[in-house]
Parts: C-alpha cells; sequence; structure tokens
C-alpha cells in the first residue's frame, strides 16, 4: 500500500500516552511511524500510515475496506467534553468517552457540507453554537467527511481507469489479430512482421500524438470541471458514417446513376482496414513526389503544352506501388498547375466533402458515396481524415462508357499553408473481374498563395480498359483531355470563380438587366447549379442508365431513356423521356459555344420557341468570360394567343469542354426566386448542349478561347428532357418516342446548316 493512504487510527494498537497526546504518528502527510506526536492529535482523525513493501495485494484490498467503513463511522464519531491542556494533565489516565452525534446534527452538518466543504473559524464556531458542539468537534467532522467523498471519488476514478484498460486490452488483441492475418497486397502471402515496422511506427507516433492532444484538451476542460477528466471516451464522428449517395435518382427513390460495380461494393472489413492506411500513406507519399519533381519523371510534350509522364522512370522511383497494370488495360497519366480564386481550407472542405465534391464536379463526377469514414481528422479539420469511397466518372456524352472506381481518400497536412488530398484503388484488396479502372496514387497538392488564392497541382493516374469508347471520342480519350488533370483543374478554377461570384457584395448598377439583390442573385445561382447538375446526371453513359438506340431516321443514333418523377419537388410528375445524340462538326468549340448561347441565333435552332423573339431579362455573371452567366430569357411569341414563355438558361466554357442548359420556368416561381425565395421548389427539366473538342492537336490547349476557324472540330451532345405523360403510372407510347426522336433529330439538322452556313 503506497504512502498516503488514509487508515482511522481507533483500528491501529493504542498508542495514547499518559498525558493523552498519540504517540507515533503526526497530521502532516510525509510522516511515518517513530515520528513525533503532535499534541494537538485527536483520536478518530485519519491519518496517513506507511506500509512495507511485503505486504500482500489482499491485505491492501481489506485494510482500503477497512479504511472507507472507518471513514463513514468517523463521519458522525467525535470527543466529548474536549478541554485545554490542564485538564488533560489533571486527569492522565482517565481514558476519553466518545459519543456518536445525533441524527440532527449530522443533517445539518451534511446540509452545510454541500454549500461549503470548507467553513472558515467563524463558520465553524456558529455551527457548533447551533448544534451544540465543540468548533473541533466540528472541524474534524468535516475533515473526515472530505477524506470520505475523496476515497469514493478515487474508487469511481479507479472503475473508469480499470474499464479504459479492459478496452485497451481488447483492442490490442483485436489488432494483434488483424496483423497476425495480414496479406501481402502484392504476391498474396503472409506478411512479416519486418514489412510492417513502418506502418507500425507511424501509427506509433500517430497515437501518441493523439493522446498528447487529448491530455491537453482534458487539461484546460480540468481548469473548467474543477477535477481532472481522466477517462479517454472513443474518438467519434461528429455524424454516424454511412453511405452518403448523391446523384439523380428517380422519383420512386431507387438509384439512378450507379453501375453494377458500384452496387456489388460494401464498407471494407475490419481485417482490411491496416493494409487501407498503409496503402494510403503510401499514396500520400507518392503523390507529393509526383507533384513536386519534374524531369525525368515528368517529360514535356513536343509542343511543350502538357507535361508525360516516363514510365519506366515511374517503376524506378515507385516500385511498390499497386501491382502491375492489368493486361489489356492502358496507362493514362497527366499533370496540371493553376493558381485559383479560393482559400486552401475551403479547397480542402470540397474535396473532403462528398456532396460538395460531386456538386463542383457535376460534369466529371456522374455518381459518389462515401462507404466508410476511417478517420474524420484531428483538431477540428480534415489533416489525417480517411475515406473509403466509390465515385462514377463520366463525359457529358452517352458514347464514352463511365469510369467506375473503388478507392480510399486521404488529406494530409504537409506543411504552413500546403495540403495534399490523394485516391488511390483498393481493387487489390478486393479484386472484382468487372473492374476496369483503376486509380494509381491521384489527386492535388494545394498551396496557400496571398489574397485567398490557392496554387493547385493536380495529378491524374490512372489504367483503363477503354475497348468500349466510340470511334468519334476514341481521339478525345486518348488525348488524356477527357478525364485527364487538364479537365479537372479547368473545372475547379471555372467552379472557384462561379462560387466567387456568388459571394461578391459589389455588383456595378450599370448594366441593364443585371440582377444586384444579393438573396435573389444566390436563390438563381442555387437553382441554375440543380439545372446543371440534373442536365449531366441525364447525359452521360452511366452503367444505371438503360439507353435504347432508335436507328432508320437518316440521322445520327438517337438514344433514349425513361423514368418516372413521383413526389418530387424539383420535377414535374410524369413519365420524363430523355433523349441524347453525339456528332462531329468541323468548327470550332468556340463558334459552337456562341452560336448556341447567344439569345439572337436562338430561333435558328430552337423549335419550341416557335419562331418568337428570345429576349434577355436578366443575367448574372459569374466569371472571367463574358461566356460563363446565368441568364433569364423571356420568348415573345409570335402568335398573341400563346403566353409568354421564360427560360433560366446557364452557360459555362473553360480549355476542356463548354456548356449551354436551359429549361422553361414558370413565371411565377421564377418572381419567388428573384426576391430570394427557396429556389428547391421551382420543376424544372434541363435540356441543352455540352461541346468538347474533338481531340485533334488544333482543337486542344487554347480552341476553346480561340475565336478563329482553325482550332480543329467539334464534338456536340445535344440532350432534350421532356415530360410526355403527367400520370407517372402511364405507359410510354411509341408516339411519344417518335415526337422526340423528330424532335431531336430537326434541332441537330437546323444547328448544322446554321454553322455550315457561317463556316462556309
Amino acid at each position: 500500500m503506497p504512502a498516503g493512504v488514509m487508515v482511522p487510527t481507533r483500528n491501529m494498537p493504542s498508542m495514547i500516552s499518559g498525558n493523552g497526546n498519540v504517540g507515533g504518528f503526526g497530521t502532516i502527510s510525509g510522516l511515518t511511524l517513530g515520528q513525533q506526536p503532535n499534541n494537538n492529535m485527536m483520536e478518530g482523525q485519519l491519518h496517513p500510515f506507511e506500509m512495507t513493501q511485503n505486504t500482500s495485494e489482499s491485505e491492501i484490498a481489506r485494510m482500503r475496506d477497512e479504511e472507507f467503513d472507518s471513514a463513514l463511522k468517523s463521519g458522525s464519531e467525535n470527543h466529548e467534553g474536549v478541554s485545554g491542556d490542564d485538564d488533560q494533565d489533571t486527569r492522565p489516565n482517565k481514558k476519553k468517552r466518545y459519543h456518536r452525534h445525533t441524527q440532527h446534527q449530522i443533517q445539518e452538518m451534511e446540509a452545510f457540507f454541500k454549500e461549503c466543504p470548507h467553513p472558515d473559524d467563524k463558520q465553524r464556531k456558529e455551527l457548533g453554537r447551533v448544534l451544540g458542539l465543540e468548533p473541533l468537534q466540528v472541524k474534524f467532522w468535516f475533515q473526515n467527511k472530505r477524506t470520505q467523498m475523496k476515497t469514493q471519488h478515487e474508487r469511481q476514478e479507479n472503475s473508469q481507469l480499470r474499464a479504459e484498460n479492459e478496452k485497451l486490452r481488447a483492442d490490442n488483441m483485436r489488432y494483434r489479430e488483424a496483423l497476425s492475418t495480414a496479406s501481402c497486397p502484392n504476391c498474396g502471402g503472409p506478411t512479416a512482421v519486418g514489412q510492417m515496422s513502418f506502418d507500425e511506427h507511424h501509427l506509433r507516433l500517430e497515437n501518441a500524438r493523439l493522446r498528447e492532444e487529448i491530455d491537453r484538451i482534458s487539461a484546460i476542460a480540468a481548469k473548467y470541471v474543477g477535477k481532472p477528466v481522466v477517462s479517454y471516451p472513443l474518438l467519434s464522428s461528429p455524424m454516424t458514417p454511412r453511405p452518403l449517395d448523391f446523384g439523380s435518382q428517380t422519383g420512386s427513390g431507387e438509384m439512378y446513376g450507379a453501375g453494377e460495380l458500384l452496387r456489388s461494393i460494401n464498407a471494407p472489413a475490419e481485417a482490411d482496414k491496416p493494409m487501407i492506411i498503409e496503402l494510403a500513406v503510401a499514396a500520400m507519399e507518392e503523390l507529393v513526389r509526383m507533384a513536386q519533381v519534374g524531369e525525368p519523371l515528368w517529360m514535356t510534350s513536343l509542343d511543350g503544352s502538357t507535361s508525360v509522364l516516363n514510365e519506366e522512370e515511374y517503376i524506378r522511383t515507385f516500385p511498390r506501388g499497386i501491382g502491375p497494370k492489368p493486361t489489356g488495360f492502358k496507362g493514362e497519366a497527366s499533370k496540371e498547375t493553376c493558381v485559383v480564386i479560393m482559400n486552401h481550407i475551403s479547397l480542402v472542405e470540397i474535396l473532403m466533402d462528398v456532396h460538395q465534391w460531386s456538386t463542383v464536379f457535376s460534369a466529371i463526377v456522374s455518381k459518389a458515396s462515401t462507404l466508410d469514414v476511417l478517420s474524420t481528422g484531428i483538431a477540428g479539420n480534415y489533416n489525417g481524415a480517411l475515406q473509403v469511397m466509390t465515385a462514377e466518372f463520366q463525359v457529358p456524352s452517352p458514347l464514352v462508357p463511365t469510369r467506375e472506381s473503388y478507392y480510399v481518400r486521404y488529406c494530409k497536412h504537409h506543411a504552413e499553408g500546403t495540403w495534399a488530398v490523394v485516391d488511390v484503388s483498393l481493387d487489390n484488396i478486393r479484386p472484382n473481374p468487372a473492374m476496369r479502372c483503376r486509380r494509381r496514387p491521384s489527386g492535388c497538392l494545394i498551396q496557400e498563395m496571398p489574397n485567398g488564392y490557392s496554387k493547385v497541382t493536380w495529378i491524374e493516374h490512372v489504367e483503363i480498359d477503354d475497348r468500349g469508347v466510340h470511334n468519334l471520342y476514341k481521339q478525345l480519350v486518348s488525348s488524356g483531355d477527357a478525364f485527364g488533370a487538364k479537365r479537372w483543374i479547368a473545372t475547379l478554377d471555372r467552379q472557384c470563380e462561379r462560387l466567387a461570384s456568388l459571394m461578391a457584395t459589389n455588383i456595378p448598377t450599370g448594366d441593364a438587366g443585371v440582377i444586384t439583390n444579393q438573396d435573389g442573385r444566390k436563390s438563381m445561382l442555387k437553382l441554375a447549379e440543380r439545372m446543371v447538375i440534373s442536365f449531366c446526371a441525364g447525359v452521360g453513359a452511366s452503367t444505371a442508365h438503360t439507353w435504347t438506340t432508335l436507328s432508320g431516321t437518316g440521322a445520327d443514333d438517337v438514344r433514349v431513356m425513361t423514368r418516372k418523377s413521383v413526389d418530387d419537388p424539383g420535377r414535374p410528375p410524369g413519365i420524363v423521356l430523355s433523349a441524347a445524340t453525339s456528332f462531329w462538326l468541323p468548327v470550332s468549340p468556340k463558334r459552337v459555344f456562341d452560336f448556341l448561347r447567344d439569345e439572337n441565333s436562338r430561333n435558328e435552332w430552337d423549335i419550341l420557341s416557335n419562331g418568337g423573339v428570345v429576349q434577355e431579362m436578366a443575367h448574372i455573371a459569374n466569371g472571367r468570360d463574358t461566356g460563363n452567366c446565368v441568364s433569364l430569357l423571356r420568348v415573345n411569341s409570335a402568335n398573341s394567343s400563346q403566353t409568354n414563355m421564360l427560360i433560366l438558361q446557364e452557360s459555362c466554357t473553360d480549355p476542356t469542354a463548354s456548356f449551354v442548359i436551359y429549361a422553361p420556368v414558370d413565371v411565377v416561381a421564377m418572381n419567388v426566386v428573384l426576391n430570394g425565395g427557396d429556389p428547391d421548389y421551382v420543376a424544372l427539366l434541363p435540356s441543352g448542349f455540352a461541346i468538347l473538342p474533338d481531340g485533334s492537336s488544333g482543337s486542344t490547349g487554347s480552341g476553346m478561347a480561340d475565336a478563329g476557324g482553325s482550332s480543329g472540330g467539334s464534338l456536340l451532345t445535344v440532350a432534350f428532357q421532356i415530360l410526355v405523360d403527367s400520370v407517372p403510372t402511364a405507359k410510354l407510347s411509341l408516339g411519344s418516342v417518335a415526337t422526340v426522336n423528330n424532335l431531336i433529330a430537326c434541332t441537330v439538322e437546323r444547328i448544322k446548316a446554321s454553322l455550315s452556313c457561317e463556316n462556309a
């Protein structure tokens, strides 16, 4: 039993001297047997007692129990007839008498103790006077009561520590079992202990740092709680990890936009998590090195516009990786750098939040979900955050198969103002024969810049089976511009400008039609964002879409699909028919974009405007390029008996892709939106165009921004969403399909004719 444990003297052999003093004991914590007595010491007070080293554990436990029982009794027992030294000298051999406090005295002192556990001399005298006790009796009762409370508190803390110890022991056993069953990701054989040393060392350092963080927080909490926080609660996510599905969904609640591969994948098993962590740490190291080094790992292309990965140097530099390239797959690697108008912290939050990420990159990400959150990060940010995810990447055309990926995303704070986010496939942990795309370490390095800007270096490195790509898009996909770093970084730059315009407050009021009402701007931009997301989700070749090719029309193939809309406030109820077709134009993407977004040339291709004059009523600029804007158009019908129609349109362009997306809107609903109302209840069925370069050397790079016609050709996708029946349970008629087919074919012919005349 360690020194300092309190034991009541009445359980010890009598050592009262002839003058009434207690021999061999003292009131100071450090005193032991044999020290000089204290003349003011009274029997019944608790004293320190030092045990010898050979005391058994059973004896220690028995003495603790006796100590606690005696403390309970000593709280209500005290001396009677205490007097000064003269009285003690006159009666040296008379045994002191004891008496038990009355129930009333105990209740009164208990009540006073709750209010003031440390009464001063004045309070003790007053309490003694009221209860008929000596101040010294009151003093000793309060001392014993405080000791009793301290003992109870220590027992509770011991129980908490014992439970925490058992939990840590169970965790240790579970981790040992996981390590014993770990296998090599390359050969599939058992993993030697030596191969785990780096990962184990990393985890030990991380665990020590987390413990220090908990101790620091506990010390701060102790200042306010009044006692140290000794128990360590489980570090848990602020929200329960669960699959977060985003993308287009049918009104009946069925998942829309996920292929069979993504449907078949669940959260990782506990035994896989140590290997996932090790893979993520290695991927982070590889990404940072690939982002920071140049030659010989990255070689400059012949035209000097792009960086090309040296495959042999890559294998020498990173021999570990995720294994050799599968048979029949080809590698795609690209690297791009850009300065964007967003601070580094906001960028990290967008990349680590699956909802924000899939919204910002809606033109590329057709489906995304978080299967499991292995770590939420530390110190209130995403440093160390680890998420297991699935995603489906697309090109806005039904002719290019989507790329499905199952991977882990890891975020790390490297230095002051420098963050990195990396993805790496987990297919080697859970092989799937349907897998056609593997993500080697890909992601971005984010560096803080002055005035709220950030420098972003993006790495895309995948291995893909692209045999299903249509001949029209083979050159674009082979060039890397369809899924490469250039498209990711260009989309991010454009979306950062859009978000900056959303937060802008200094809106120029000189131009007519500019919306200056801040709430109205936010509502209209939010509505346009939902329109763009809905369009992108329905124009690609997601494996969940059931496309039917209509032939025999004499035009390019038109692919259609149907879906039912039920109880969706953002869509009109009924059967919606989506139709899309892609074709090549011998005109630069810039020319096609300007023609389609111009309201003055709209009646040349828009059959639904019925020859009416299109007028822009309001617009919001959301980027440096004048083509990046949200507009509200009014179609003044030539027939006076018809009601004028409003059209919400967003046009956006960057060096890799351009979009013109529009949807008819209700006049009353738009008035609500322009006044800052909730845009979520405005029903939309978007249609529009996706314009891509054709992948030839003249159409990439600055082709989107070139005003001339010598920038190669364009790949144009036309997509319509039309409500063919307002009854969701109705059957789709062949007449409706034929009508939509004729509508899209006629629109394509008009666009070709108009642009051919201009090009001539």
